[in-house]
């Protein structure tokens, strides 16, 4: 899978913000949705700390190395989709978190059976759908090839 247009379509989808931020829910964030933990050299930033674009791209790429493992461990047939359909599967999940994700049990039924057109369906089908909007329109298209 080609992991630098993964990464740039995460940063388009999900935006980059160059300082620290609640997210939705009230959580530190930074860069490319890295919610800050204890783990992070962050943790104690005040909300609006500027942060480089470098450290937002090597937190994206320690979050996506989790993505990728999570999925492997959990659907590891995902690997043997086609390039793009990785892509979308690597971005959903990324979005969702891996507990949300495998909640998708007909999306994942229909994916692992290759009908495509099944699985966009139930892309579109959901509640992430609705919240996401224009990103779950485009990921259903791709899905459908």
């Amino acid at each position: 899978m080609d992991r630098e247009k993964l990464i740039e379509e995460l940063v388009h989808d999900e935006g980059m913000v160059l300082h620290v931020y609640p997210d939705k829910f009230g959580y530190k964030t930074f860069g490319v949705g890295h919610l800050i933990t204890e783990a992070d050299d962050e943790c104690g930033l005040p909300v609006d700390t500027p942060i480089t674009k470098a450290r937002a791209l090597e937190c994206l790429d320690r979050d996506l190395d989790g993505i990728l493992q999570d999925l492997d461990r959990n659907v590891p047939w995902w690997r043997e989709l086609d390039e793009d359909r990785q892509r979308v599967v690597a971005n959903m999940c990324f979005n969702l978190g891996i507990n949300r994700f495998l909640q998708f049990k007909k999306f994942l039924q229909a994916l692992e059976d290759e009908d495509y057109e099944t699985a966009s369906n139930e892309m579109l089908n959901s509640r992430w759908a609705y919240q996401v909007g224009a990103r779950s329109k485009r990921l259903s298209e791709r899905m459908k090839g």
